[in-house]
């Protein structure tokens, strides 16, 4: 087991959501509840939408192919179809944009500096640990498929 496949304890999507508790849980405590802007909570549904549909496009296309959603699980395909050919992450990228809809559809600002530790955990930590295993499994494939396709966007 490596050292850092203890840290994927957690699975990712639970990362966003209790990063997002936090943030809102200090929102709660440290400042006072209004209702700015009405039309961000509108333009938070539209994001959140967004965000699922191109996380569960990801997800879908990783069950159809037959391989693991799990970080640094060995894949059995390499994936590059669908939204993988725009970012090699679409599911952190669709997790992201839900996150900052969710925000804007309950008007809070902190869950957006909690984001910041989210994101900085995903790509130094969970990101490497997939990488690694993709480097290993697909060799040359793997890395033609990085030279050309960003790791976000």
């Amino acid at each position: 087991m490596d050292a850092f496949r203890a840290l994927l304890a957690l699975p990712v999507p639970w990362v966003f959501v209790l990063g997002y508790l936090v943030g809102a849980g200090l929102e709660w405590l440290l400042l006072p509840r209004n209702a700015w802007m009405p039309l961000v909570g509108t333009a938070g549904i539209a994001l959140f939408v967004i965000g699922a549909l191109i996380a569960g496009w990801g997800w879908m296309i990783f069950h159809r192919k037959g391989t693991t959603r799990v970080p640094g699980e060995a894949s059995t395909t390499l994936v590059t179809n669908g939204p993988y050919r725009v970012t090699r992450n679409p599911m952190y990228v669709g997790l992201t944009i839900a996150y900052i809809g969710e925000a804007g559809i309950q008007r809070q600002i902190l869950p957006l500096a909690t984001l910041v530790l989210v994101l900085a955990y995903v790509n130094w930590v969970v990101i490497p640990v997939e990488e690694k295993r993709l480097r290993e499994v697909f060799g040359p494939a793997y890395d033609a498929y990085r030279a050309k396709v960003r790791r976000w966007l």
